[in-house]
């Protein structure tokens, strides 16, 4: 991966992480609370995560299995965090 993508997926990094932050700390006044706003902050994690592991840590390039084992384990975490926050909703 050459810079100028390096760049691209950096800014793409630093944009979601803002997101991240403005939801977090102002998202209650912006009407974005609760659930929904796990949901876009998990999913924005994921997406955050999975770029890291790509384009960051290299592995766009190697072998399926590699690729499917990391991105994998990030979606059992992410899942795991879902399911904690849904069960302490009750």
């Amino acid at each position: 991966m050459n810079t100028r993508q390096l760049n691209t997926v950096w800014a793409i990094l630093l944009v979601a992480t803002l997101a991240t932050w403005t939801i977090g700390e102002v998202g209650e006044h912006l009407g974005i609370a609760g659930p929904p706003a796990m949901l876009t902050l998990l999913a924005i994690s994921f997406v955050k995560g999975r770029l890291v592991v790509l384009d960051f840590m290299g592995l766009r390039g190697v072998k399926f299995f590699w690729r499917s084992l990391v991105i994998g384990w990030l979606l059992l975490v992410s899942a795991l965090i879902a399911i904690a926050y849904w069960i302490a909703l009750k």
